[in-house]
């Protein structure tokens, strides 16, 4: 099943000697939802590709508040940790599971070898530090320029397209943690989208209409 799961969502991007050596070196790990997979100044040793599942990338100021800063999906991995992991640091991130995945983990050492000597690898590692700083530098624009009602409905449209369903289960806290705000922020803006037919509101569970 893993294999096949590794072909489904590496196939296209992995010359089939890679995926071999992937298969081989590599160990399935499963998280659940809520379950930290990598945490903040936790040593690096292994690289995460995301099998199944989505998984949500998070940083933390000095006193233990969240910001959202993009999500993972299934065929992508984490350049965050990348970035450590080349430079044997620790990690600077913390990924979370938005709902149960699957990741194979790749030792470090070969991902080092393989940047090197297999140009799939390479390519993949360089789209995806491209991707990653788009989406970081998006990151940037929305908190400097954007107002927390546009953040918001960009947050539950990006939640749609994640979970591919409009509709989205999630409590208004764990919003306002993600958009580092208050809950009461959420909650009345959430009212207000109601009232504008944009979404319509249940028990931790929102409707975009």
């Amino acid at each position: 099943m893993e294999k096949e799961l590794l072909y489904q969502k590496f196939g296209h991007i992995f010359d089939d000697a890679l995926i071999n050596e992937i298969e081989k070196v590599g160990s399935i790990k499963t998280f659940s939802k809520d379950d930290i997979i990598i945490d903040i100044n936790q040593p690096l040793q292994y690289i995460p590709l995301l099998l199944s599942g989505n998984i949500k990338i998070l940083r933390e100021d000095n006193e233990g508040n969240e910001l959202l800063i993009y999500f993972l999906e299934a065929g992508e991995t984490c350049t965050m940790s990348l970035t450590c992991c080349m430079g044997t640091f620790k990690s600077k991130i913390r990924a979370v599971a938005e709902k149960d995945s699957s990741l194979i983990m790749v030792p470090v050492q070969k991902m080092q070898k393989w940047f090197h000597n297999n140009e799939s690898w390479r390519n993949f590692i360089l789209e995806s530090y491209q991707t990653r700083f788009d989406e970081m530098l998006e990151a940037i624009d929305n908190l400097a320029f954007m107002k927390m009602d546009e953040r918001l409905y960009k947050y539950l449209i990006n939640k749609v397209k994640l979970h591919t369903s409009n509709t989205i289960i999630v409590k208004h806290q764990d919003i306002a943690e993600d958009l580092h705000t208050s809950r009461v922020v959420i909650s009345r803006l959430l009212k207000q989208f109601e009232n504008e037919k944009k979404i319509k509101l249940s028990r931790n569970k929102i409707e975009v209409l």
